[in-house]
Formats: C-alpha cells, sequence, structure tokens
C-alpha cells in the first residue's frame, strides 16, 4: 500500500495529497478593502476580487460586507474631518526602518502593533482629529477676550486753501507736524448665543473625530488581522502543494514502473503525468499568491516590501460556544466609538441648529482702547475709548429662514444615521455570531469528509497497486480528497475571521483580539 505524506495544517493532520485549489478559495475568502466605500459615496462598491463560497460552506461575503460597513461608519462618524481619509488608506502605510537584508520573524501581535503604528489610516485620522481640534479653538475665540496692540508715527503738513479754508494774513500751509500714537484694543462678546452654540457644535465634532480615531483601531486590527491569516493560509497551502507534489511523483513513478512490467497502459502514465504536472503549475502559482499576500501584509504594517518575513502564529481551531446575542448586542451598544462618535455628531448638529436659530437674537459687544497720544513718546498723554454695543438684525428674514431650514436637516440628518448605525452595529454581532456558528459546524463536517475521502484514496491506491484497477480511480479519489482539505482549511479560516470579526463588532477588537482568536 502506498504511504501518504501527512502535514500539519492549524494544528491538524491533513492529507498532502488533498490539497490542489486553496490558493483560489482562500484569496478569494480575503477580505479586501478594494470594495470599501468613499466618504462621498458612502455606498459599497463590489470588488473584482469578491469573496466566493465553497461548495459546502457559506460565502465569506458576510465578513467583508462587514469590514465595508465598519470603514462606512468611520467615514460618516468623522463628520467633515473624516473626508480626508480614504477607504484605501487602511491598505497602506508609513513605511519604518529599512529592509534588515535577513528574514525576520513576524508574530500576529507584531503585525498587529506595527499596523497600529504605521497604517495610514490611522495616521490620516489622527491629522483629522487634530484639524477637528483646531476649529473647535477657532470657534472658541469668539467667546474670549479678543487683544491686539499698535503702534505708529503720522506726520502731515496740510493745506488748508485745498480745502477752502483762507484767512486774511494767516499762512494756509500747517506743518509739518507728527503724532506718535501705542495703543491696545480690547474687544469681547458680552451674549453671543449663536457663537456659543458654534463653540459647542465645533466640541462635539472634535469628540466624534476623537472617537472616530479610536474605532480606526479597532479597523486596523480587523485589516492586518485578516492580512496576516490569509498569509498563514497561503504559507500552509505551499507547504500541502510541496508535499502533494512528492506524492504525485510517487504515483508517476509506479505507474511507470507497472507499464514496463506489462501490468499497466500507457494510459496511466500519461495520467500520473498530467497529475504531477498540475501539481507544478499548483506549487508556483500558490508561491506567487503567499509571495502577493506577504507584499500586502507589509503595506498595512509599514514594512519595507524588500523586507524578507517569516510568519511564526498559526491560529489552530479553537471553539468559542455560549454567545449571548443580546447581550453582545447591548454590549456593542455601549462600547463601540465609531456609534458614540454618530452621537456627537447628533449634539454637533443640533447645537448648529440653535445657532442658526440664535442669529435674530440681539449681541452684546464691548471695544476699548488705551494708549499714549503726542507729538513725541517724551510729550504725550494718555488716551482711551470705551464702547458698549448692542447689534439687534432687524431685517434678514429670509437668511434666517435658510439657515433654520438647512440646519433642522443637518439635525434630521444626523438622527437618521445614528438611529440606522444602531441597527447596522445590532446586524454586525448578528452576523458575525452566526457565522462563528456556522464555520464552527463547517469544521466538523469538513474533518469528518477529509477522513472519510482519505479512506477512499487509500482503498483506490491498494486497488491499484494490487492490479485489480487502473488508476483512474486514484486520480478521482485524490481530487474528491483535495475539494475535502480545501473546504476544512476553508472553514478554520472563515471561523477565525469571524471571530476577529465579533470582536471588532462588539468594539474590542484592539484590546482582545487574542481572546477572541485563542477562544472565550
Amino acid at each position: 500500500m502506498v504511504q501518504r505524506n501527512r502535514t500539519i495544517v492549524n494544528g491538524h493532520s491533513i492529507d498532502n495529497a488533498a490539497v490542489r485549489s486553496l490558493r483560489v478559495t482562500v484569496a478569494a475568502l480575503g477580505l479586501t478593502l478594494a470594495s470599501l466605500p468613499s466618504f462621498a459615496q458612502q455606498t459599497a462598491q463590489p470588488s473584482g476580487n469578491q469573496p466566493r463560497p465553497t461548495e459546502t460552506g457559506p460565502s465569506s461575503g458576510t465578513q467583508s460586507s462587514t469590514m465595508a460597513g465598519a470603514q462606512q461608519q468611520l467615514y460618516t462618524a468623522s463628520g467633515q474631518s473624516g473626508a480626508q481619509v480614504s477607504s484605501d488608506s487602511f491598505k497602506g502605510s508609513i513605511v519604518e526602518g529599512k529592509s534588515t537584508g535577513t528574514v525576520i520573524d513576524l508574530s500576529f501581535d507584531d503585525a498587529i502593533q506595527r499596523g497600529l503604528r504605521n497604517n495610514l489610516g490611522i495616521i490620516l485620522q489622527s491629522s483629522s482629529q487634530k484639524n477637528a481640534s483646531g476649529q473647535r479653538l477657532e470657534e472658541l475665540q469668539a467667546l474670549l477676550p479678543t487683544v491686539t496692540g499698535a503702534a505708529s508715527i503720522n506726520v502731515q503738513q496740510v493745506n488748508l486753501a485745498a480745502y477752502g479754508l483762507k484767512f486774511p494774513g494767516f499762512n494756509p500751509i500747517v506743518g509739518p507736524f507728527q503724532v506718535v500714537d501705542f495703543r491696545a484694543y480690547l474687544t469681547q462678546n458680552l451674549l453671543n448665543i449663536s457663537a456659543l452654540q458654534n463653540y459647542l457644535a465645533a466640541k462635539h465634532n472634535f469628540n466624534a473625530a476623537k472617537l472616530t480615531a479610536e474605532d480606526a483601531r479597532d479597523l486596523v486590527v480587523l485589516t492586518v488581522g485578516n492580512s496576516y491569516l490569509l498569509c498563514v493560509a497561503d504559507d500552509a497551502r505551499v507547504e500541502a502543494v510541496t508535499a502533494e507534489l512528492a506524492t504525485s511523483k510517487v504515483t508517476l513513478d509506479q505507474a511507470v514502473a507497472a507499464h514496463e512490467a506489462g501490468t499497466s497502459p500507457k494510459l496511466d502514465v500519461l495520467r500520473a503525468q498530467v497529475d504531477y504536472q498540475n501539481e507544478q503549475q499548483t506549487l508556483i502559482a500558490t508561491k506567487n499568491q503567499l509571495a502577493k499576500d506577504k507584499l500586502a501584509l507589509a503595506r498595512a504594517i509599514g514594512l519595507p516590501l524588500d523586507q524578507e518575513f517569516h510568519l511564526t502564529d498559526h491560529t489552530p481551531y479553537t471553539a468559542f460556544n455560549d454567545i449571548d446575542p443580546n447581550v453582545s448586542v447591548e454590549q456593542a451598544l455601549k462600547t463601540r466609538k465609531d456609534l458614540a462618535a454618530s452621537g456627537e455628531q447628533v449634539k454637533a448638529a443640533s447645537a448648529q441648529k440653535t445657532s442658526a436659530w440664535a442669529y435674530q437674537l440681539p449681541v452684546a459687544s464691548f471695544t476699548g482702547d488705551f494708549g499714549d497720544l503726542g507729538q513725541t513718546p517724551g510729550n504725550s498723554h494718555s488716551s482711551y475709548t470705551a464702547t458698549g454695543q448692542i447689534t439687534v438684525p432687524i431685517l434678514q428674514i429670509a437668511k434666517t429662514k435658510g439657515q433654520n431650514e438647512v440646519a433642522a436637516a443637518n439635525l434630521e440628518q444626523a438622527k437618521a444615521r445614528l438611529s440606522d448605525q444602531a441597527q447596522q452595529v445590532n446586524q454586525d454581532v448578528r452576523d458575525s455570531i452566526l457565522d462563528i456558528q456556522a464555520a464552527a459546524k463547517l469544521v466538523e463536517a469538513t474533518r469528518s469528509n477529509v477522513e472519510l475521502a482519505n479512506e477512499a484514496l487509500s482503498e483506490a491506491q491498494q486497488r491499484f497497486k494490487a492490479g485489480v484497477s487502473d488508476n483512474l480511480p486514484v486520480s478521482q479519489a485524490q481530487s474528491q480528497t483535495e475539494q475535502a482539505n480545501d473546504q476544512y482549511i476553508s472553514a478554520l479560516y472563515q471561523h477565525n475571521i469571524a471571530k476577529l470579526s465579533l470582536a471588532r463588532a462588539l468594539g474590542a477588537a484592539q484590546t482582545n483580539y487574542k481572546d477572541y482568536l485563542g477562544g472565550k
């Protein structure tokens, strides 16, 4: 009986002869950011690399839509400052350091920490937060005293005759003379409801930008975590195909030996040669896919693209049981930073609506100046003025009504987005829980399917070796076993991604991703 080589994938023994198309399956399951919406569009555009379902497993399109929805919420909650962050930003980074020229070890935790330091999405969102802080300070100035200083020297010579002033015996040319003035000016709004509400709106916008920046860290964990797990699957695929290539070579040698002994037809040799060459092609494509996915991971975490690295973590299957959807939703509604940011946006819109209404109210202000005035600094005297003023709008009905309508519409939109986002959070949590449960069942089902397929393959190999049949059943059994292993590895991948997505849905991806990937 021909012995089949085996390898360990994600903590489980897998028949190396049974894996052929994992690259296509896992690459399709990869949660790319190419389909994420822009802030201006606020709609998810489908990507050409959209996840596809396996024959026995659910599509991971739900996971992709989870990431797309999370990105869209980030931009919506950011308000005006969020427009500076594009959907592609989370795929990029600022490069940290230079290539060492050697192969470095990269753990899952190390990749996450690098992403949190260098990911472009976080950096741009931090800049948006600073921008919102600057706008808040600008609005605050309208409520604070404004003091300015000035110094001037004025030299004049006046022709009185040019103004029609002529006095007999009096020289119409006056001067030259100079006036020196050193003065400080003070302006203070004593009562300005509109300016106060504008400041409160800017303050809420700043809080929203700060919460959005915190939420962006969860998105980085989800993005980098997915890229790392995808590379892990690719790496396992390379090992499996390499072992499968060796097994195909053994099968080919057996077919050649049987044909030379006159116990097997040429067709068996040709069939074995086709299988062997197919494995060679698959190995080339799989290595290429692994290299490309590593480049995508490096770009997301700030590694130089010419830096070689070795993945040290291979996340095993760990059950995640006893999840109460209702309790999880309640937790998410309290902890999701993007939801809290949308709440701040509602408060900002409410303050802006009050500000628009307050434009019709009187504004009380004070202005004053104090200085030293004279012909020269040594021949001068202090002088000052003080003015209290109340400005009352009299006739600007259209402007006031228009501002109120615009502000009311913005408030209504903000409330609608908040309500919808709460529902989206609810759906994110429940989708992730359903995906975890389905993927867990798939792991068990596909694991059993692998065992049955391996048994069928072993039986076909024994029959071919004994000369009872040709190697067509062997080739068919090998294809079935490969498909079974593809589904099993895909189920493992889906299960880990679903757990990571649940951590993001609960707003705990940054702080507790290890607990979710390792089980809870």
